[in-house]
């Protein structure tokens, strides 16, 4: 019993001694070894330096003695002060002083007060000046000052000494530099700081950034509104990685790749960051950019990388953003040479994805909005299974994509998201955040408890117009021409039936235009040829309005015309819209002609589109004329109106001109502020009308 007691009791006291060490342990700076830093080589190789350069200051400066020149030298001479001369290396004359004259004369206080050579010792003063020179100095000094003997003159003696120190580090100083440089260089160039890639011999490793269940991603598919087809597509990789038999069973296999391509801010990058939130396996995410490199191979190099990364970690999932910075057709571009980096690495990810080393396991994705530049065996059925595109929402996915920006925006009760959406036609997903941050902003601004509609009019006008400018010097004569070029572009597409609706009208400088005029631009999928030209016209009917009036034009027309051209320039050579070239189209999809020297048609062809292009615009320009001319005096009303008011509305145009020849369904008519008006701003700055002057 009392050797149980007895070993009860030392195990207790074990138990202590542990317990004090896991304290003491605990305690200590770096959590008592878990986690210690990394020692940094560095500072072994500055050390290193440091008593280098040391050792050569110490020896530079072990010889104290004060400076002086052969003039001071003769002074001592003549005084008989000196007691020997020594020359170091042929160069430097070091002088010896008697200890009788350096105790009691003043002439050598500072070498006493310094405690120079410990007095008697020396070398108590030294200068420089070649062996050679200064035996000559010396003759001539005995020249003019004999002695009686020759054993009492001064015969310098001479010695070699060698600095080691400062020879070693005047041969390594330079290799140093250029080692640190190199070293400095080279980490700026692979992305600097620790992990992969971040040192010299790792510049061909991936700098992929992963994802996986010790990364959360927040962004899930609720996140995502609009988009539903697009989603669909997406979602099923998840639920295969999440359920693998439920395919695998009927004999089905996950696709190797799929390529999200579509119009820029249309959600791409956040599909890909909600299969990150949802897939539950790692993720390895990057861009193009990151591939390439100035050196040979290392974009390559990365690639074999990052897919062998994924290939230990699989199932696993691999983004690209931006694909189309490696991606690009091979061929296209006549000035890169046949070692051209970039199609190495497009070479080794066709193999990595699609070759003899290839693992079912691990998922491509890719995005890029330029789809049409890709090369073809990147885009092919085995590689890129799937292409998603991902285009502008339509009017109920922006709604959705509306409720969720507005989530985290405190708005009024009576705000109709119908209504917003409706306001943004073209408007993709980055859009209409930019539109709801705006809008808060300009709610704040105002001083409001929450967010109303007029402030999401307000930003709409600012992100399509630009900033409003009213304090912009502009003289009445220029108002002038201002008001009627926009009431001439009102006018006419109130006259025509295919014109855009129009919203409203102001000669309020925006941006860079001193005028401008907002249409709800119909929602079509095809266009033709009747819808063109009543757009040609109304876009004409802004310096239509300025000759019929005033009898001249002005610059003003400028983003009128460009826009009118372009138009008919498609009609004639894209979409086979003119009678006389007939069906046929020069429009080339795959981008081939974009790095071509030569057009695809003859010079006689080329002289026949630019007389259809010239014919098309002013037959419309001529239309415009016309219909203004008919109705002169309501195009001066509504002038008047729009210099009283600078701002007016559809209500207005109504009071003047009557109810639409072509009115469409009144049910987009809605009230703001008390006000019948219709919808929307156009997003797109193509159909943001009115820019009068160009600088």
């Amino acid at each position: 019993m009392e050797q149980n007691k007895q070993n009860q009791e030392q195990k207790k006291q074990l138990n202590k001694i542990k317990e004090q060490f896991a304290k003491s342990n605990n305690n200590k700076p770096n959590g008592g070894g878990n986690n210690p830093k990394k020692f940094n080589f560095y500072w072994i190789y500055t050390a290193i330096f440091i008593v280098f350069v040391g050792l050569s200051i110490v020896g530079n400066f072990s010889n104290s003695a004060l400076r002086t020149d052969f003039r001071q030298f003769e002074m001592m001479m003549e005084d008989g002060d000196v007691d020997r001369v020594k020359i170091i290396n042929n160069r430097e004359v070091q002088i010896y002083i008697k200890s009788s004259p350096l105790e009691s004369k003043e002439r050598y206080k500072d070498v006493r007060e310094r405690g120079i050579g410990s007095m008697g010792g020396g070398p108590h003063y030294q200068f420089e000046m070649p062996h050679e020179t200064f035996e000559k100095n010396l003759e001539r000094f005995y020249e003019r000052n004999p002695v009686s003997s020759d054993s009492d003159k001064i015969i310098p003696s001479y010695e070699e000494r060698k600095n080691y120190w400062g020879d070693i580090i005047a041969w390594t100083f330079p290799f140093l530099i250029m080692i640190a440089i190199w070293i400095f260089i080279m980490r700026r160039m692979s992305g600097g700081g620790a992990g992969p890639g971040s040192q010299i011999f790792n510049i061909g490793k991936s700098r992929a950034q992963v994802f996986d269940k010790d990364t959360k991603v927040k962004v899930t598919f609720e996140d995502v509104a609009g988009m539903e087809g697009s989603k669909e597509e997406v979602q099923e990789i998840v639920d295969f990685l999440k359920n693998p038999a439920k395919y695998t069973v009927l004999g089905g296999k996950i696709p190797k790749g799929v390529l999200l391509a579509g119009p820029p801010g249309t959600g791409k990058t956040l599909l890909a960051k909600a299969v990150a939130g949802e897939a539950k396996v790692p993720f390895f995410s990057l861009s193009g950019s990151d591939f390439v490199e100035m050196f040979v191979g290392v974009g390559a190099s990365r690639v074999r990388d990052l897919f062998k990364q994924a290939k230990e970690k699989s199932p696993a999932i691999i983004f690209i953003d931006e694909i189309d910075a490696i991606g690009r057709s091979r061929g296209k571009n006549n000035f890169s040479g046949g070692n051209d980096e970039r199609e190495n690495t497009l070479n080794q990810l066709l193999t990595e994805m699609d070759g003899f080393g290839t693992n079912d396991n691990v998922i491509v994705m890719a995005a890029t909005n330029r789809a049409d530049i890709l090369d073809g065996a990147l885009t092919r059925a085995g590689r890129f299974d799937r292409i998603v595109y991902v285009d502008l929402p339509d009017l109920n996915e922006r709604e959705a994509i509306f409720k969720v920006h507005l989530k985290k925006i405190k708005t009024s009760e009576k705000l109709d998201l119908s209504f917003l959406s409706k306001q943004t036609p073209g408007f993709s997903g980055a859009d209409i955040a930019n539109v709801c941050n705006e809008a808060a902003l300009v709610a704040a601004r105002k001083g409001k408890e929450s967010v109303e509609k007029q402030d999401f009019l307000d930003a709409v006008d600012r992100i399509v117009g630009g900033l409003e400018k009213k304090s912009k010097i502009i003289t009445p004569e220029e108002k002038k021409i201002i008001a009627y070029h926009e009431a001439g572009h009102a006018t006419v597409s109130w006259m025509t039936r295919y014109a855009s609706p129009l919203i409203k009208v102001t000669i309020v400088p925006r941006g860079k235009s001193l005028g401008a005029a907002w249409y709800l631009p119909e929602e079509r999928q095809l266009t033709n040829t009747d819808q063109i030209l009543d757009e040609m016209a109304a876009a004409l009917g802004g310096r239509a309005a300025e000759e019929i009036i005033f009898g001249k034009i002005s610059t003003g027309a400028l983003s009128d015309l460009e826009k009118v051209t372009k138009q008919a320039r498609a009609m004639v050579t894209i979409y086979g819209l003119n009678e006389k070239l007939g069906n046929i189209t020069y429009y080339d999809s795959s981008g081939q002609n974009e790095y071509g020297f030569s057009k695809p048609y003859s010079e006689n062809t080329a002289q026949m589109i630019d007389e259809e292009i010239h014919k098309i615009i002013e037959a419309q320009y001529v239309r415009a004329k016309e219909i203004l001319t008919e109705n002169k005096d309501k195009l001066t009303q509504l002038a008047d109106r729009l210099l009283e008011k600078e701002v007016i509305f559809k209500e207005d145009l109504v009071k003047v001109f009557g109810k639409r020849p072509y009115e469409v369904d009144e049910s987009d008519t809605v009230l703001v502020d008390g006000e019948a008006t219709t919808e929307t701003p156009e997003s797109s700055e193509e159909n943001a009308e009115g820019q009068i002057t160009e600088n």
